[in-house]
C-alpha cells in the first residue's frame, strides 16, 4: 500500500540538536534560545530542543519546523555556532547537566548509567488523539517502531563503534538496565485502564528506585506525575491530547519531515481501517493494519538498532507497513567503517554535519521568522 498524505489530523514534531562553536566543539547555546518560538534548551548544557506547534498539514508542519530552525541558524552564524544532527556527539566524556531538580533526581535514582542518555539526542512526533481509535493509534505506532532504522543518526558513544543506532541502544538497553520496565518498547495495549495500570506501576517503581538512594516519595512527586516519569518510546500523552513516538534519533529535517509524513498518514489510517493484531508478518493495506505479534516488532526493532537498514528483515518488514526505505540515507551508514574516533574526527565530524544541517534548510525552504 502506498499511504495517502495525511492531512486531517494534527500533528507536531521535537528535534534535539548538538550546539558546537566553530571549531566543532560542544558548547553552551544559551544565546540561541530565544531566537523563535518553541526552542529550549535541554536537560544537558549542549543540547537545544526545538519544537513546532501543532499543525493541521504536512505542508504547515514543514514551514513552521523550517521556520523556527532557520531563524536559530541565523543566530548561531552570528555567534559562530552550528546545528549537529547527529543522535550522539560520537566522542565526548562526561556531559554536564543543566541545574533542575528532575535531572537531579533522574541523575540520583539511575546512578552511573544516566550518562548514557546524556549524550541522546532525539525526535519526538506527537500525532493528535484522534476520539475512540486512541487505542488503534497507539498500538500501530508500536509496530511501526522498527520505522527507527530510516533515520539512525550515530554508531558511536565516546569514541567507540555501538550499534547502528547507537542513542536506541544506549536509551533502551543500557541507561535503564536497573529499572525495569523502563527505556522499553511495552506490549500492545487492550484497553485505556491497562494504559493507565501500567503507568501507574511504573511510577511506584519509579518512586521505590528514588527511595532506595535516599529521595523521598514527596520530593519524587513534586517534580514528576505517571505520565512524565515514564520512558518508553511510544506514549499516549494526556496532558496534550496525542499519541507519542520518540524513537527516532535527531536526523536532517528533510528527512525528518519526510518520516513525520508517512507516519501521521498511517497514524490516520488507524482511524478509519481495521487494526487487527495477530499475523505473522504484519501488513498495510487499503483496508487493514495487520499488527505482527508484540515478540515480531521487536526483533525487528533490536535489528534495526543493531543493523538498520542494512537488515533484509527489516527492509522488508518496514516496506509491507507502508515505508520506502529506499528514500531514506541514515547517517549511522556512513560510519560503517569507523569502529573508533579520535576527538578530532569528532570535532571534524561534528562540523561537516552541522554545515550539511544548514544546506537542508537553507536550500530548500526560505527562511522568515515565525
Amino acid at each position: 500500500m502506498t499511504t495517502a498524505p495525511a492531512n486531517q489530523i494534527r500533528r507536531s514534531v521535537e528535534v534535539e540538536y548538538w550546539v558546537i562553536d566553530s571549531e566543532g566543539r560542544l558548547t553552551d547555546p544559551d544565546d540561541l534560545a530565544d531566537a523563535a518560538p518553541g526552542v529550549e534548551r535541554e536537560f544537558v548544557e549542549p543540547l537545544l530542543e526545538i519544537k513546532t506547534s501543532p499543525c493541521e498539514t504536512a505542508a504547515e508542519l514543514h514551514r513552521v519546523l523550517l521556520d523556527r530552525i532557520g531563524a536559530v541558524l541565523r543566530r548561531a552564524d552570528e555567534l559562530d555556532m552550528g546545528l549537529v544532527p547527529l543522535s550522539t556527539p560520537l566522542c565526548a566524556d562526561e556531559i554536564a547537566d543543566r541545574p533542575g531538580e528532575r535531572t537531579r533526581i533522574q541523575a540520583q535514582t539511575i546512578g552511573p548509567a544516566f550518562e548514557y542518555v546524556r549524550h541522546c539526542a532525539g525526535t519526538h512526533i506527537h500525532f493528535e488523539q484522534q476520539p475512540g481509535s486512541e487505542l488503534d493509534q497507539l498500538n500501530t505506532l508500536i509496530a511501526l517502531d522498527p520505522a527507527l532504522a530510516l533515520v539512525n543518526s550515530s554508531r558511536h558513544f565516546r569514541g567507540e563503534h555501538l550499534a547502528a543506532g547507537a542513542r536506541s541502544k544506549c536509551y533502551r538497553r543500557l541507561a535503564y538496565a536497573d529499572l525495569d520496565h523502563q527505556g522499553q518498547l511495552w506490549p500492545y495495549v487492550s484497553d485505556r485502564d491497562e494504559w493507565d495500570r501500567r503507568l501507574d506501576a511504573r511510577f511506584e517503581e519509579f518512586i521505590a528506585a528514588a527511595s532506595r538512594v535516599g529521595i523521598d516519595r514527596s520530593t519524587v512527586t513534586d517534580c514528576f506525575d505517571p505520565e512524565s516519569a515514564v520512558w518508553t518510546p511510544v506514549k499516549l500523552r494526556e496532558a496534550f491530547g496525542t499519541v507519542e513516538w520518540r524513537a527516532p534519533d535527531t536526523a536532517l529535517p528533510s528527512q525528518i519531515l519526510q518520516l513525520a509524513e508517512t507516519m501521521a498518514a498511517l497514524v490516520e489510517h488507524a482511524r478509519t481501517a481495521e487494526v487487527r493484531i495477530g499475523d505473522e508478518t504484519g501488513r498495510v493495506t487499503e483496508e487493514a493494519i495487520t499488527l505482527p505479534e508484540f515478540e515480531t516488532v521487536t526483533d525487528h526493532v533490536d535489528c534495526a538498532i543493531e543493523d538498520g537498514l542494512a537488515s533484509p528483515a527489516v527492509r522488508s518488514y518496514l516496506t509491507r507497513m507502508g515505508f520506502d526505505p529506499s528514500a531514506y540515507e541514515p547517517v549511522s551508514a556512513s560510519f560503517a567503517d569507523a569502529q573508533e574516533l579520535s576527538p578530532a574526527a569528532a570535532r571534524a565530524l561534528r562540523l561537516d554535519h552541522a554545515e550539511r544541517l544548514r544546506s537542508d534548510v537553507l536550500g530548500r525552504h526560505p527562511i522568515e521568522a515565525d
